[in-house]
């Protein structure tokens, strides 16, 4: 083996890593280790991964999809099958547990699925159970579901009164074809940092390997463990079984010497393997011992939601943590980055579906971190079964043997993992940094890559109708990227193009050598085509004053055009065809709607329904044009983000399905305008500093494994489904979320905890291929006190809103709320005769579900979902897709804001940060009631800000904080907080700037009088008071109780 070697480096200034012990419980084998596999599609005509386009000039081809059959998850095209080894049984350890020995598996059949409602006409979503499909859905919905590969095993599960947009459970450990795997030829080498910033040296462009995606994350080289057994038609194995082995290492002796460098030369034989054996049969008990009913009777205390009014937590709102023994729990994933709605796991879908509690996960897989492990090594250690990479939550046997904690496979540690970089030691396995870090980053080798890492691309595509030029949006986007050419992100290979459009499509020449930049018009927008293919998408370092040429003139070369028509569609089939030989990037600026060519629309809302206590209508696309082009993008590795800067409709349900089929995003700016919205202008600025200069991960690819009985069968996000379970990310961003709806296929009695991995598969801006793998242990648990004990009051809301949206547009909005009401009916009905041990009168919940209802009518209240108040189409659209791909923690700001008063903000339970003392106020409740013309008060409702200022405001504040006299001298339209040397001034500009620190995007901050034309949106916040459409919170809570005692 060749040298390793060590550094710690921190981009946030951390310190360098320590590694410790760490135990693991033993992960006894299921009874039946086969599983059934059910498929499921959501559209009539499926579409898998298409085959490479062309780059060549011609119209795009506004016909069908055109199906091609997806390459094998598991061979590369054309590669022969290889011999496989001898299939022998596995040899047990040299030694033996001293606890008995677990039961050999047995078939069972899966438990009976209950029904999903106890009052029958009531919309209700069947938790965790995968709906069948639907003949003729719409064209398109909401939510970007799985869709099968054709030829796959017909769905087998009974219908679902949730309708269409709902697939087949995705079954984990499929076994790979035979032949033998191998460890490169070459010498291996690893090394390890702790990253936060910094970049890891690029390796070499990699030889283009012919493979699918699906094959690229599921790739076989280098992975080291014994041959999989052959598996019957039932997919249950028929080779080999295991005996029982003993429990993950427990209490690791560290060495005396960490840092002492190893001894060569070293044995290729086994090592003695000097750990305390855990029984078995002790390893049980200990975890029954943590049964939340004992250990944590607060989260299940009873609480009368209709006596008790201040239920709100002073702070945030904090995730349940899991029944798992402390030391496991420690290596837990971070649950802002993956978090599950149950955090104790039902041993039964009989028993999930009797808490009426849903099942799923949230993740925000590429979220800024201050410290990041990352790892480079020319073996990456994954289960030769599932792939599964090794984890916190596998089990040693010995030093030569780990045990997958997904599907239980007993594989090999391969020589090189025997060195730890960290200690810099040899033997020790259990402390290398993938086993002691539940997120960690690898630079990939070159077998996962389809072809070299791309460059980074980024096209402009720039809207320059008369339209456009009069919001003055323009100079804005210009002076912005003068201001930040330097800080997007890329090295010396990164490109840069430009197209503008009105009713005429026009690429600019940014040629190396020219004297200034050359704008090419091509007015035959029905047969689109690229001039100059070659100088259109230039290398930003050679041609870096062209480019600022460029765009110090574009403002002013469309000052004075009066072309009203917006040809939106040809626009974006031009930046397809430039960007598809390379994929990349396409951010897209809008201010109309589209007139001209293909992708035209017309208006299709009518004010006068705004306000309509009705169904509304329109929420699904008005034609499949923007969804078929976006599948197109991503099978080119093209990603579109788009910018919709506009006072007037805009059908964003149609226009926005470019971004959400893309894996891009959609940024909204209603009432755009250079000089009569100052504060629309102020966040544009911000949050388009933001977008240019964020990381970004190319060619991504993701997939979500669970332990073998589990099964995932929606997802929800911006993405594509590229084969079954494998989402197309052709643009990764660290401000997009993800969620998926679970299920129990098999029984999990013969589990203590089960585990979930998200790996992420991108090439960074500096041309890295790297993976970003995360890692989650959850107990199982036979009781309903426990799965209610664990129940994340947050994340269930989170998932409930995507699923919300989905029956929005699959069925109706009224069927959604009904949906939604029905939840909390659901679920407080179980715990009321499943938990509660004493009935007593009124409207009771446990403790950890208390918030339940009230983010349930926050949500009713919410501009997705609200009726009778006029909301605008668009505006309802776009909350709708925020609700899907926002991260959980900004989400709930935006459905239950936060309202302190700030006019008396003390240094009192203050934080002490970084020379920065930043008050704590108490949260308060929405309502009214909490407001008093003597205060002030501020409410974060996560996109926005607004501080509330009463009318008898007392004048040290009105004089020292906002720099006022009066209360009169208050301006109608102030958007900001003088700085001001009092300790007042400098108390309120520390809170507000530190609750603005906690999410990516700038919230404006709005001064709000009490006669202000802003006091609606203000007061439309105030989720707890009663409207001429929508009932209080005790109005609420009294009608969920007339439903509970049915």
């Amino acid at each position: 083996m060749s040298t390793t070697g060590y550094n710690s480096q921190n981009g946030a200034g951390g310190q360098p890593y320590a590694n410790g012990p760490s135990q693991n419980p033993l992960l006894v084998p299921p009874s039946g280790l086969g599983f059934n596999t059910g498929t499921q599609s959501l559209y009539s005509n499926q579409m898998p991964a298409k085959a490479p386009l062309s780059t060549g000039p011609g119209p795009y081809n506004p016909g069908p999809y055109q199906m091609t059959p997806p390459v094998s998850s598991y061979q590369d095209p054309g590669q022969a099958a290889l011999a496989r080894p001898p299939m022998g049984p596995v040899q047990p350890a040299p030694f033996r547990p001293a606890g008995p020995v677990a039961p050999q598996s047995q078939n069972s059949t899966p438990p009976p699925m209950s029904s999903t409602a106890s009052y029958a006409p009531q919309p209700t979503w069947p938790y965790g159970v995968p709906p069948v499909s639907v003949s003729s859905p719409p064209v398109a919905t909401m939510g970007n579901h799985v869709t099968p590969a054709p030829g796959s095993v017909p769905n087998r599960h009974s219908p679902s009164p949730y309708g269409a947009g709902h697939t087949p459970p995705l079954h984990h450990g499929a076994s790979l074809p035979p032949g033998p795997v191998s460890l490169p030829a070459s010498s291996t080498s690893s090394s390890y940092t702790y990253q936060g910033v910094g970049q890891v040296p690029m390796p070499g462009d990699a030889s283009q390997v012919p493979n699918s995606f699906d094959h690229l994350e599921m790739g076989t080289k280098g992975m080291v463990g014994p041959p999989p057994p052959q598996t019957g038609l039932a997919g249950r194995p028929t080779g080999q079984s295991y005996p029982s082995l003993p429990p993950g290492y427990a209490n690791m002796v560290p060495s005396a010497s960490p840092l002492q460098s190893p001894k060569p030369p070293y044995s290729p034989a086994h090592q003695p393997y000097q750990q305390p054996q855990a029984n078995p049969a002790q390893l049980s008990p200990s975890l029954a011992a943590l049964s939340l009913q004992s250990q944590s009777p607060e989260v299940l205390r009873a609480v009368n939601l209709l006596q008790e009014r201040n239920i709100l937590p002073p702070g945030p709102v904090t995730p349940p943590t899991p029944c798992l023994p402390q030391d496991l729990q420690k290596l837990n994933c971070n649950p802002e980055v993956f978090r599950s709605t149950l955090a104790n796991i039902p041993q039964t879908q009989s028993l999930l579906n009797k808490a009426k509690l849903p099942l799923g996960l949230l993740l925000h897989p590429f979220k800024d971190l201050s410290q990041l492990p990352v790892v480079t090594s020319s073996t990456i250690v994954r289960c030769r079964s599932c792939r599964t990479y090794i984890n916190p939550f596998v089990s040693f046997l010995d030093q030569r043997r780990w045990k997958c904690n997904l599907c239980y496979r007993v594989n090999d540690v391969p020589e090189e993992f025997m060195y730890n970089p960290v200690s810099r030691s040899y033997g020790e396995p259990h402390k290398r940094p993938e086993v002691q870090n539940p997120t960690i980053e690898f630079i990939a080798p070159s077998e996962y890559m389809l072809r070299p890492p791309q460059p980074a691309v980024y096209l402009f595509v720039l809207d320059v109708s008369h339209n456009a030029v009069e919001t003055g949006y323009l100079d804005v986007v210009c002076q912005s990227l003068l201001d930040n050419l330097s800080s997007l992100p890329g090295d010396t290979r990164t490109k840069i193009g430009f197209i503008t459009f009105d009713s005429t499509i026009h690429f600019y020449n940014l040629q190396e050598g020219l004297s200034q930049p050359q704008m090419l018009i091509v007015s035959d927008i029905d047969d689109i085509f690229i001039p100059t293919p070659d100088s259109l998408l230039v290398n930003l370092n050679d041609c870096k004053e062209l480019v600022q040429d460029l765009l110090k003139g574009l403002p002013q070369m469309f000052k004075k055009t009066m072309e009203t028509q917006s040809a939106l569609g040809p626009a974006l089939q031009a930046a397809f065809k430039l960007l598809s030989p390379t994929g990349g990037r396409a951010s897209v600026f809008q201010t109309q709607l589209p007139t001209l060519g293909v992708g035209a629309l017309k208006s299709r809302e009518d004010p006068n329904q705004r306000a309509s206590l009705k169904d509304i209508q329109h929420l699904s696309p008005a034609t499949d044009f923007y969804k078929k082009l976006a599948l197109d993008c991503s099978g080119q590795q093209v990603a579109v983000d788009l910018f919709l800067l506009s006072g007037q409709y805009c059908d964003l349900a149609s226009l926005g399905c470019i971004s959400r089929y893309s894996a891009g995003s959609v940024h909204y700016y209603p009432s755009y305008h250079h000089q009569h919205n100052l504060a629309e202008v102020e966040r544009f600025q911000k949050d388009l500093k933001r977008y240019l200069t964020r990381k970004i991960g190319f060619e991504a690819v993701m997939r979500i494994r669970c332990t073998k009985g589990l099964s995932i069968h929606t997802f929800h996000g911006n993405f594509f489904v590229r084969s079954t379970d494998l989402l197309s990310l052709p643009n990764v961003n660290p401000d997009a979320g993800f969620a998926v709806q679970m299920s129990i296929e098999e029984n999990l009695m013969d589990l203590q905890a089960v585990s979930f991995q998200a790996a992420l598969l991108y090439t960074s801006s500096k041309g890295e291929r790297r993976i970003r793998v995360h890692t989650m242990c959850l107990p199982v648990v036979n009781s309903m006190a426990d799965i209610f004990a664990g129940a994340d009051v947050q994340a269930i809301t989170g998932l409930l809103a995507s699923m919300a949206v989905d029956r929005s547009v699959s069925a109706s909005l009224s069927d959604a709320r009904d949906a939604l009401t029905n939840a909390a009916v659901d679920s407080l009905s179980a715990y009321r005769s499943s938990v509660l041990t004493v009935q007593q009168p009124g409207l009771l919940a446990p403790s950890c579900l208390r918030l339940f209802p009230l983010y349930i009518l926050a949500l009713l209240k919410q501009k997705a979902f609200r009726t009778g108040t006029s909301t605008r189409l668009d505006d309802r659209v776009f909350a709708m897709f925020q609700l899907k791909y926002q991260p959980l923690s900004y989400l709930m700001l935006m459905i239950h804001p936060a309202l302190y008063r700030v006019d008396d903000l003390t240094d009192e339970g203050a934080l002490n940060l970084t020379e920065r003392t930043i008050p704590q106020p108490k949260v308060l409740q929405l309502s009214v009631e909490k407001l008093n013309r003597e205060g002030a008060f501020l409410m974060d409702a996560g996109s926005a800000m607004f501080l509330w200022i009463g009318r008898n405001c007392s004048l040290s504040f009105l004089s020292q904080v906002l720099g006022v006299p009066s209360y009169a001298a208050v301006p109608q339209s102030m958007n900001q907080l003088p700085e001001l040397d009092t300790a007042e001034s400098v108390r309120t500009r520390a809170f507000v700037g530190w609750l603005r620190e906690q999410r990516p995007f700038f919230p404006v901050l709005h001064i709000v009088r009490e006669e202000s034309q802003l006091k609606v949106a203000f007061m439309q916040n105030m989720v707890e008071d009663r409207t001429e459409s929508a009932l209080s919170y005790y109005e609420y809570l009294l009608h969920l109780q007339q439903q509970t005692s049915k």
